[in-house]
């Protein structure tokens, strides 16, 4: 049931197209608009990715005029990432596409099931939020306990 929730999300969503970003790159617009300003390393730590293929990722997306490369105040050695007006206007656009696709099939939906609904998702929120936070302390942890001056690629 749930794997056929997700597809269907996924065929909703897909209608609400995402073009002209891909779903990576769109992976990319969603964390630089909760992290403004991080740089290349840390994105590419984000995703799980290297630093060649998220410049790559980046390069598209500056292309298209979604994200800005700004140099560092503090050092200008180091690029700064961020999304431009124009990656915005995407991201707000690609919301309210996504929020009219699944307010027609909620419309279709009794009432009482949309409040299950709502308390369901309410619950996975806190849960998926709890199961993030402690993924990051984890890995907070480890970094710790490496020896001083080592670094991880």
């Amino acid at each position: 049931m749930t794997s056929t929730a997700a597809e269907l999300l996924e065929v909703l969503w897909g209608r609400a197209s995402t073009a002209p970003a891909s779903a990576s790159q769109l992976r990319v617009l969603l964390i630089l608009e909760h992290h403004e300003g991080i740089n290349l390393r840390t994105l590419a730590d984000s995703l799980a990715s290297t630093p060649p293929s998220t410049s790559r990722l980046c390069d598209r997306l500056q292309a298209t005029g979604f994200v800005e490369r700004v140099v560092s105040p503090v050092d200008r050695r180091e690029v700064r990432l961020r999304l431009s007006g124009r990656g915005r206007t995407f991201l707000a656009d690609l919301r309210v596409r996504r929020e009219q696709a699944l307010r027609a099939v909620l419309d279709q939906m009794p009432a009482a099931k949309r409040v299950a609904l709502l308390q369901g998702l309410e619950a996975f929120c806190d849960a998926a939020a709890a199961r993030i936070h402690e993924s990051a302390d984890n890995a907070d942890n480890a970094d710790d306990s490496r020896p001083p001056g080592t670094r991880t690629a």
